[in-house]
């Protein structure tokens, strides 16, 4: 292999700044579409990188919690501009979304009550439910190729919704079972890609093969890790000794950078976690506000698990201690945003030199597909989760013995979010609609549903 040049940037970073800033504002549609629109942009069009160059650093990121569109964005970044393109892809990255999502928690905590923003959510929930099944569908078609991986599925869906096992131990075994299967028996689960391989053009300016010249050493190591965590969890402390250790403040902050730490899978499976800390143990909102949360990171640019933010600034504005109610919901606003994403950076700088001499690792890449296929049962058990509270105004859990179940109340079925779930999944699945233009329609639909009377607020 040979290396990349000694020199800072591989393009002009006035250029790479400008390209970064133009994929974040259209950062739209989950995951797969933000790693689309990257491809488009920097493989396909500008030919910064190589389509297998590409493929690499997103098997990195896979391999991370948190975020993977984002890191991805950081190690592309990095590749290009070093530390600074780094810094710069990843905070851009997220950006408009965090602008958005705040100010749409606000509103929606000033006007949630009225007829038309009750009506725009009753819309919203069940298209998120369709939203959701159609990524099971998508990531299932991709991750489950054999019966092996299927059962994965299967095992990580029941122990979550049946059992109610914690999901970094799911996630955990998964990946033992994926290296375990790799180890002793190979020929049960595969660990190749269904992407393309490198497209038709000029040559990328960052060859297939070429090794990024910033080695990895100790000193950088300890440097970035040093660094990293001052940055990290400096902000949490200084909330900590300002609002108290028992603040909503700060346990928001210790709670997000803990799942920084444990979420892997992407945003869906993220969310499955932090759905039932956030609503059932902190009860820092309803079931139904999450849902209506993630509608709204749905329809704003950046990372679906922008989400948090919305989860933040409604249970610190609920519970705000000495703090007046919206500085309150600001403040953890951005501080669940810093302490989410932080981390990110923190990964990539620090693991992507290593990366970049890790070639074809087999053992890593059976534990990623173990992962993958857990995922697929994780936001199948998110899916049910929303529909349980979209389709019902009243459930309850059932424990016999081992099991916990919780079973809707089918007399408190919810005609018009069923009807429009099935508008969504109809309009998702058929005509192959984009995830904005579907919540577009669903919100106009619940919006005529409160204005007619079918819906209450």
């Amino acid at each position: 292999m040979t290396e990349v040049g000694t020199q800072r940037d591989v393009v002009p970073f006035r250029q790479a700044v400008k390209a970064w800033f133009l994929i974040s504002l259209q950062t739209f549609g989950g995951p797969a579409g933000q790693i689309a629109v990257m491809q488009r942009h920097l493989v396909d069009e500008r030919r910064w990188i190589g389509q297998n160059r590409f493929l690499h650093a997103l098997n990195y990121c896979m391999l991370l919690p948190g975020p993977e569109a984002q890191q991805l964005a950081i190690y592309v970044g990095w590749l290009l501009n070093g530390l600074r393109g780094g810094l710069v892809a990843g905070t851009l990255f997220v950006l408009p979304g965090v602008a958005a999502l705040l100010a749409l928690s606000a509103i929606y905590v000033g006007f949630g009550d009225t007829t038309v923003v009750t009506g725009l959510f009753a819309g919203l929930g069940p298209a998120v439910v369709a939203v959701v099944v159609q990524a099971v569908w998508r990531v299932g078609s991709r991750a489950l190729n054999n019966p092996v991986l299927i059962g994965f599925a299967a095992v990580a869906f029941l122990a979550l919704a049946a059992f109610a096992v914690p999901f970094p131990i799911v996630v955990a075994a998964a990946a033992l079972a994926g290296w375990a299967l790799h180890r002793w028996r190979p020929a049960l689960i595969s660990t190749s890609g269904g992407h393309a391989g490198a497209q038709d053009g000029p040559a990328p300016l960052i060859p297939d093969d070429a090794l990024h010249h910033d080695r990895p050493s100790l000193p950088r190591a300890i440097k970035i890790l040093v660094v990293g965590l001052v940055l990290w969890f400096v902000p949490v402390a200084l909330v900590a000794v300002w609002t108290g250790a028992g603040s909503v403040l700060t346990q928001q902050g210790l709670f997000f950078s803990g799942t920084a730490v444990v979420t892997f899978g992407g945003a869906y499976a993220v969310l499955a976690f932090v759905a039932q800390r956030a609503v059932e143990h902190y009860a820092w909102l309803s079931a139904g506000d999450m849902v209506r949360g993630l509608a709204l990171a749905e329809s704003t640019p950046g990372p679906l698990i922008m989400v948090v933010q919305f989860v933040a600034f409604l249970g610190a504005y609920h519970r705000p201690g000495t703090l007046d109610p919206w500085v309150a919901g600001v403040l953890a606003s951005l501080l669940t945003t810093w302490v989410t994403f932080v981390p990110c950076f923190l990964f990539i700088l620090l693991g992507a030199p290593y990366v970049e001499r890790l070639r074809g690792n087999r053992a890593l890449s059976s534990a990623l597909t173990g992962i993958t296929a857990a995922v697929v049962g994780v936001i199948a058990n998110l899916g049910l989760y929303f529909a349980v509270h979209t389709f019902f105004t009243r459930s309850h859990t059932v424990t016999p013995g081992p099991l916990r179940l919780e079973v809707p109340d089918p007399g408190s079925i919810r005609p018009v979010s069923v009807a429009i779930a099935v508008v969504a999944a109809v309009l998702i699945f058929r005509l192959k609609w984009s995830v904005l233009r579907v919540l577009g329609v669903s919100a106009v639909l619940g919006l005529v549903a409160a204005l007619t009377g079918l819906v209450s607020s």
